[in-house]
């Protein structure tokens, strides 16, 4: 079996390459764009057949030249939900994966696509229906372009599609990200360089760090496409996130009191916490209001009834899991 996994030195694609690994699977070819050196580190010591720079493995996938691809687990992206180039967005989010669609049609391999939840933007109800998709950005809109792309085409394809929309997904792998790393990679950081945590302020009806997330560990992500990439017969597009909103002070809230473990220190109640300013608020930034999602929640009746039954982390299991490997990670 040969797979080829785009966005392979991002967060997701790095992971799914394990995933494979675990799995038995090394005959993988990997694609993404290098130009930000440091990205490699997330490839060093998964096993892999080859790898390509992604404007060169596009045209040569178009031509043929890789023989039999079993299937192409599509990860590569603009994934800022702040960029306001939407040219550069349409072409890499839309345009990338319509072509690289068309391609896997004519050669028969097999699609599993990323796509977004912030296609629902300001929706209030998160199920894979048009009526519920409201993009708040061009990221959005990108994605969801995509996946409507692929809905029209769904009854008459040959090989299986599936879009999957993540939700808010955090784990091993993102210190390339910057600002679009996830909370609870940020709020390690905070901790690890101030001893505190900031979270926003009281938004949108919602009190301060009690605005609510869909927060789902990349291993659970991983899981979900393996599962897809294992059942072949299926085809469609997918909420994958928990079900389970958690505010923003549930995820500050297991950073601290994992760090404050593996220091040898007790757990606290959040309140307590706040009152020793280990976790502070601050004011909601102008330039987020109206851009900003304050409640996500997947629903997962359509990932349900194909017959995927995994079971997700909360947050306290998943972000201190993820503490114990940031805390293993070397410094280079």
């Amino acid at each position: 079996m040969t797979i080829v996994v785009t966005g392979a030195a991002g967060m997701i694609g790095a992971n799914l390459l394990r995933g494979l690994n675990a799995m038995g699977i090394d005959q993988i070819i990997a694609v993404d764009d290098l130009s930000n050196g440091a990205k490699h580190r997330n490839l060093r010591d998964a096993r892999i057949a080859d790898y390509f720079d992604r404007g060169e493995f596009y045209l040569r996938f178009a031509r043929g030249d890789f023989g039999a691809i079993d299937a192409v687990l599509h990860q590569g992206a603009c994934s800022d939900t702040m960029e306001h180039d939407g040219q550069l967005m349409m072409a890499q989010n839309y345009r990338c994966t319509k072509e690289l669609l068309d391609t896997c049609q004519a050669r028969g391999t097999r699609l599993i696509y990323a796509s977004s939840a912030a296609v629902y933007g300001g929706s209030t109800v998160f199920r894979e229906a048009p009526e519920h998709e409201r993009p708040l950005n061009v990221y959005g809109y990108s994605k969801l372009l995509a996946d409507q792309v692929v809905r029209r085409l769904l009854p008459a394809v040959s090989a299986q599609v599936v879009g999957l929309r993540y939700f808010n997904v955090y784990g091993p792998h993102e210190q390339h990200k910057a600002r679009m790393a996830s909370v609870a990679f940020h709020h390690s950081a905070q901790f690890r360089s101030d001893g505190r945590v900031r979270l926003f302020g009281a938004y949108g009806g919602y009190g301060p760090g009690q605005q609510v997330r869909d927060f789902i560990h990349v291993d659970d992500v991983v899981a979900v496409n393996l599962w897809f990439l294992a059942h072949g017969g299926t085809k469609g597009v997918f909420n994958v996130g928990t079900g389970r909103a958690q505010p923003f002070n549930d995820v500050a809230h297991a950073v601290v009191n994992a760090w404050r473990v593996r220091a040898g220190e007790a757990p606290l109640p959040l309140e307590q916490l706040v009152a020793q300013r280990l976790v502070e608020y601050v004011d909601f930034p102008p330039a987020l209001v109206g851009k900003y999602q304050c409640f996500t929640q997947a629903d997962l009746d359509a990932l349900r009834a194909v017959g995927c039954d995994h079971r997700f982390m909360d947050v306290a299991t998943g972000v201190q899991r993820y503490v114990h490997w940031l805390a293993e990670q070397p410094t280079d």
